[in-house]
């Protein structure tokens, strides 16, 4: 192996890192917004709400940040012989519409379940993947 692939599949595992640190993030925060929504649905106040979409909100800067990072990751990934992408566009999609037109509590908790469902998925892609590379590094790390 060249020093070239080795310098381009390192740049690619940072650029894992990188959105696992995210992703894990958001994973967390919605972790916390489910459980306060529980709260809210049975019978939880105003300050209950608040805290939920602070957790939410919170969730939604990381998977910004997440969805950043995954498509710095496919950009690296390409550069990589051997890849040609991560396949993470459904995750990027889901993204962008999230957290559009929330309204019930209920729909809220499962759009939650949901969005840490696709957290979860995304996390084990690119840990797939990223151990892949560390493997292809070989002696090279």
């Amino acid at each position: 192996m060249d020093e070239y692939q080795v310098k381009e599949i390192k740049e690619a595992i940072n650029a894992a890192d990188e959105a696992l640190f995210h992703l894990r993030n958001a994973s967390r925060e919605l972790d916390k917004a489910r459980g306060w929504g529980i709260w809210d649905i049975i019978g939880g106040g105003l300050l209950t709400n608040l805290i939920k979409h602070g957790k939410m909100r919170d969730a939604e800067y990381e998977i910004g940040c997440a969805k950043n990072a995954l498509a710095r990751f496919d950009k690296e990934l390409r550069d990589v012989a051997g890849y040609s992408s991560v396949h993470i566009d459904s995750f990027l999609t889901f993204a962008d519409f999230f957290f559009d037109g929330l309204i019930a509590d209920i729909l809220v908790q499962s759009n939650i379940r949901d969005a840490m469902d696709q957290c979860r998925y995304a996390i084990r892609d690119v840990e797939r993947v990223r151990a892949d590379l560390v493997a292809k590094l070989g002696g090279y790390a």
